[in-house]
């Protein structure tokens, strides 16, 4: 899964592709480069960010689904929390929404994805992301983690959703702690055993930073161990900034510890 922010304030790659023509043509791009999936984002999730307002959030993404849809170069995926923006993602081609706040915010997109028969990916956080990383707390993180997706997976098949449509991710640096991530890449395996595909997304975070010293844009390294790492622990779906890079480390990972 191929990252497009067409945002001026995302923590890595913020400003770069706000303008519609060099969003579509970053999407092309990761697309030629093995993304089979491309997320368009129109509203920062980095911690402490501002909310945008839904026109111009609508503003921002629906074109670039629109000309990237016309184009047929990926399944496309559309990254808000708007119930209006995923209705006008999915009519303009996008067949994926990505809620980092799995529809608690936004309870009847539910109900919008079945109708559609479009899949959703169903994130944790704690709070949301203006809060998220004041202090988080957890019992056990990684039970914790599961027992939200469990429960949001449940709201969403209840809701019309088709249970194969469900993707979930546990929301690696959206209200954790490094301890807090490192213990969910630890234990992924616990979330795969929930039995729906399982999307990671490590890339580039401040976390990897931590433990290596490295900026943002210099966290490829970090970015593809921990995706290795959930390869081998069933994850099934790899949310990246770098496609060249991480597909073919995960092609030579799968080549080794098989399906």
């Amino acid at each position: 899964m191929g990252v497009v922010n067409v945002t001026p304030d995302s923590f890595s790659d913020g400003g770069l592709f706000l303008d519609a023509d060099a969003a579509v043509a970053q999407g092309e791009r990761l697309a030629a480069e093995g993304a089979d999936i491309l997320d368009i984002g129109g509203e920062s999730t980095r911690p402490g960010a501002d909310p945008v307002s839904e026109a111009e959030e609508l503003g921002r993404v629906v074109p670039v689904i629109a000309r990237l849809a016309a184009a047929n170069v990926a399944t496309l995926s559309v990254d808000t929390s708007k119930f209006a923006v995923a209705e006008a993602a999915l009519q303009a081609g996008a067949m994926v929404v990505n809620d980092v706040a799995a529809f608690r915010f936004a309870p009847e997109m539910a109900g919008l994805v079945a109708s559609q028969g479009a899949s959703c990916c169903l994130m944790h956080m704690l709070g949301e992301p203006r809060t998220m990383q004041e202090d988080p707390r957890y019992g056990d993180v990684v039970s914790d983690v599961k027992a939200f997706l469990e429960e949001r997976l449940a709201f969403v098949v209840g809701e019309g959703v088709a249970e194969e449509k469900v993707w979930l991710d546990p929301g690696i640096g959206f209200g954790k702690t490094l301890e807090h991530n490192l213990e969910l890449l630890r234990r992924l395996d616990e979330i795969c055993a929930i039995g729906r595909p399982v999307v990671i997304g490590t890339s580039r975070k401040s976390f990897l930073g931590r433990i290596t010293g490295r900026e943002e844009g210099d966290r490829l390294a970090g970015t593809i161990a921990t995706n290795v790492m959930a390869l081998e622990r069933g994850a099934a779906v790899f949310r990246v900034h770098d496609v060249r890079e991480v597909a073919d480390a995960l092609a030579v990972a799968a080549a080794t510890v098989g399906s």
